[in-house]
Parts: structure tokens; sequence; C-alpha cells
């Protein structure tokens, strides 16, 4: 069994960059497959090879924007059945639920059996999130970051119907970026969210009309109590 994808490069002359096109496939590859590992066997690995239990395989291209189908392909008994369990559409909402949140990003309700499937996974959420950040995200970002494309992560539910799970621009790839500044600045908020797996949230500021995202600098099981409970309450 295999979970259908495609990728789109949103770009007017149908052809990309051969280097940031190849760093931005790979980049989705290994997001990919990092959040499918993870999922069904409730580890990182932070070590992808051509011999993992969990792989993708890069189909055919199509007519458009420039985009190649792709699939995650599970190569392992046991594995396999969990899969089955979870199904793919259900599959498909963590993909887009892990994305999101790597990406400071507000996700969309999960259904429950996909909320389920997120709170066993416990704090192994946050160093999942924190090996997306590294350079599978980043490498998706290449033709945005150096082109300005938008690229456009989709499950592949049926040959008739294609549903986008995840989008990418340069404002997402500038995000992934910030450094840390230590100047301090005074601001007055409210939390409008914020994940307790995480840490990640988006804050309100006072005469502001959109919310902006929010992490904190240590993981957040190492924020102390008095901190949660006040971002929690506010």
């Amino acid at each position: 069994m295999s979970l259908n994808l495609d990728v789109i490069i949103d770009t007017p002359e149908q052809s990309v960059d051969m280097k940031a096109g190849l760093d931005t496939l790979q980049g989705t590859s290994d997001a990919i497959r990092t959040i499918g590992e993870t999922v069904l066997s409730e580890k990182i690995s932070e070590r992808l090879s051509h011999k993992g239990k969990v792989r993708t395989t890069l189909k055919k291209s199509f007519k458009g924007s420039y985009g190649h189908t792709f699939s995650l392909d599970i190569h392992d008994e046991e594995l396999k059945r969990k899969f089955n369990s979870i199904g793919k559409t259900v599959f498909s909402e963590l993909i887009s639920y892990f994305i999101s949140e790597s990406l400071y990003k507000e996700s969309e309700q999960l259904s429950a059996k996909a909320q389920k499937i997120v709170d066993n996974l416990g704090d192994t959420i946050e160093g999942l999130v924190k090996q997306l950040r590294k350079s599978p995200l980043n490498n998706v970002h290449e033709v945005s970051t150096k082109f300005n494309y938008d690229v456009k992560l989709r499950f592949r539910k049926s040959a008739s119907e294609q549903v986008v799970i995840s989008h990418f621009d340069k404002h997402a790839a500038e995000v992934l970026q910030a450094k840390e500044d230590k100047q301090k600045i005074d601001i007055i908020a409210s939390i409008a969210r914020l994940n307790i797996n995480t840490g990640n949230g988006r804050l309100l500021l006072k005469d502001a009309d959109e919310t902006v995202a929010f992490g904190f600098g240590v993981g957040y099981r190492d924020v102390n109590m008095e901190a949660k409970n006040y971002f929690q309450k506010t």
C-alpha cells in the first residue's frame, strides 16, 4: 500500500533551475519520509537511506506548472499493517499537520483519529519538528528562496481528485531562517493558539489584524512551569 502525492513548482515557464528544483524535490522526499517513519515507528530517524523501511518513489511528471508525482512506500510488514490501520486520508492529515507545525503555521483541525495519533506520539513530536526544520524543509524552499516560486504538496486522493496539504513560499522560508535578536522588546498581545506538544503558537499584537507565529528558544519541555501556566492562561 502506498500514499500517492505530487509536488508542484508554480513556474509559468513549466521549467525550473535544475539545482534548485532537485533540492526542492529532495527536501520534499526527506520531509515525507521523516514524518512517515516517525508516525509508523514512533522513532525519529536522522539518517535516511535507500534501505529504509519507509521510502519515496519518484514517478512521472505532468503538464502545467512544473510537477512530479511520487509515492510514500512502506517496505516492512508490521509498518504496513499500521499504515493500513491509519488510512491514507488520515495519514495525509498528519503530514499536513507536522509540516504546518514546523513552519509555525496554523494547521487545520484534525479528525479524532489523527488527533489520537498525535496525542500518542507525545514528546516525540518536538524532536520530529526539530528534525524537519533542519535540511528537509530548508531544501523544500530552495526554489521559493532563489526564484520566488510557490510550491504545493498535494495528496492524490484519486486520479481525478488532488488535495493541497502543504504550501511553501518565500515567507515561510524566512520564518525558518529567523535568527535570535538579543534586543528585548515589550509587547502587549494575546495568545491565539498554543500547541503544548511543540511550544509553537500564534499571538495577536495589540491593534493588529493578523496573528503572528511564536515559539520558544528552548524545547517546550524545558520551559519552566511558571511560564507554561502563564502562556496557557493568557
